[in-house]
C-alpha cells in the first residue's frame, strides 16, 4: 500500500473513531445535565433532594459498569472484529438515549420508570466502555508504530469535544 492511500486510510480511521467517541461522551453527559430535570420526571414527589440523588447514583451507575464493557466489546473486537463492534457501541448508545427519551414517568408507570432508566445507563455505560478502548485499539492497529500515541491522543482529545456541545 503506498503512502498516501495509508494516510487516507489512517485519517478515515481516525475521524470515525473520533467522531463516535465525541458523540457517545455527548450522550453520557447530556444525562449529567440533565440530572434535575430526569429527577422530577422519574421519581416521586415530595423529596426533591432524594431525587436528585438518586438520578445521580443512576448516572454514576453508567460510570460503575464502563470496565466490564470494556472487557465484553473488547472480547467481541478480538472474535469480530474492531469496526463491527465499534458500530455496535455506537448503536447501543443511540438507541440508550433515545429510549430514556420514550420512557414514561413516575406518574404514568411508578418505579418501573426509574428502573428503566437505570437499565438503559446501564447499557450506555457498557456500550461506552466498549467504544472507547476499541476506538483507540483501532486507530492503533492502523497506526504506523512510531506515530500510535500521536494518532490516539485524538480519542481522548474528541471525548472533551464531546462536552464542548452541552
Amino acid at each position: 500500500m503506498n503512502e498516501t492511500k495509508k494516510g487516507n486510510v489512517i485519517t478515515k480511521v481516525i475521524a470515525a473513531s473520533s467522531l463516535g467517541t465525541m458523540i457517545e461522551w455527548y450522550d453520557f453527559y447530556i444525562f449529567g445535565m440533565l440530572a434535575k430535570t430526569i429527577s422530577t420526571e422519574f421519581f416521586p414527589e415530595g423529596n426533591a433532594t432524594a431525587a436528585l440523588l438518586s438520578t445521580l447514583a443512576i448516572f454514576a451507575a453508567g460510570f460503575i459498569v464502563r470496565p466490564f464493557g470494556a472487557l465484553v466489546f473488547g472480547r467481541l473486537g478480538d472474535i469480530f472484529g474492531r469496526k463491527s463492534t465499534f458500530l455496535l457501541t455506537l448503536v447501543l448508545m443511540g438507541g440508550s438515549t433515545f429510549l430514556i427519551g420514550l420512557v414514561p414517568g413516575y406518574k404514568t408507570i411508578g418505579l418501573a420508570a426509574p428502573l428503566l432508566v437505570l437499565l438503559l445507563r446501564l447499557i450506555q455505560g457498557l456500550a461506552l466502555g466498549g467504544e472507547y478502548g476499541g476506538a483507540a485499539t483501532y486507530v492503533a492497529e492502523h497506526a504506523p508504530a512510531n506515530r500510535r500515541g500521536y494518532f490516539t491522543s485524538w480519542i481522548q482529545t474528541t471525548a472533551t469535544l464531546g462536552l464542548f456541545w452541552l
